[in-house]
């Protein structure tokens, strides 16, 4: 229980004992076996995973990754995605990414009104604090995450890794407008047409379209009805819809 939640202390957890479990153990010996901490670490408030969960809503979070073209030149591709729906408001992709280019992608990501409150980003030195001010001037407030903790942007990680297995892995951009016209449609297809299982499952950004009703019979479509199929990427991935007759 000490480990589950950083902030009870001996009292609360002997209370819990006894009211839930029937077990009538004092504070003082609910202490004698806590986990001690060290000396030289204060006592942080709630996880950072708990934090992300309670505002996922108004979180994004950043990363860059790397792509390598036919003629083996590094691209840099950055995205930021929205914690909560898992969508991907924003990306590009440069040879050449510097400070400057960076705080013009966060423009492009913030609308002139918008709900989100806190940037997730790791420290890598193209975050300079001149790029942390101009953030921070466009609403939301920059969380850095910890030295060598990958974990603490693990959304954004995430992606990165989709991106690479269920599309770069399969390409070779064979230069940067290339690369970007592949993620512009293969963006597009994990935004409105890949069910995401932590949603629900559910689609990043939905459509306006009458949701599909259960079928009345779990494995049999009905009668007239037709699977129509849109090819992704040259048919790399694929797209359903259900056609049902007029």
């Amino acid at each position: 229980m000490a480990r589950d939640n950083p902030l009870w202390g001996e009292e609360r957890i002997a209370a819990e004992l006894l009211l839930k479990l029937g077990l009538r153990v004092s504070p003082r010996t609910v202490r004698k076996y806590m986990p001690k901490r060290p000396k030289d670490r204060r006592r942080t408030g709630q996880r950072w995973s708990t934090f992300v969960r309670n505002h996922a809503n108004e979180i994004v979070a950043c990363d860059f990754m790397t792509a390598v073209t036919a003629r083996f030149q590094f691209l840099y591709i950055f995205v930021v995605i929205e914690i909560d729906s898992r969508k991907i408001l924003h990306f590009n992709v440069t040879a050449h990414p510097t400070a400057e280019w960076t705080v013009q992608q966060f423009r492009e990501t913030f609308p002139w009104e918008h709900d989100y409150r806190w940037l997730i980003h790791d420290r890598d030195s193209i975050f300079s604090k001149a790029l942390d001010d101009s953030v921070v001037a466009m609403g939301p407030k920059v969380l850095k995450t910890p030295r060598r903790a990958p974990l603490a942007n693990s959304f954004c990680e995430r992606v990165n890794g989709t991106i690479r297995r269920e599309c770069l892995d399969h390409v070779i951009p064979l230069g940067e407008r290339h690369l970007r016209r592949i993620l512009n449609e293969w963006v597009e297809h994990y935004n409105r047409g890949w069910p995401h299982s932590s949603l629900g499952p559910g689609l990043p950004e939905p459509s306006d379209e009458v949701p599909v009703p259960l079928q009345p019979e779990r494995h049999k479509l009905p009668d007239g009805a037709r699977v129509d199929r849109k090819p992704v990427l040259a048919g790399l991935h694929h797209e359903y819809r259900l056609d049902l007759a007029a």
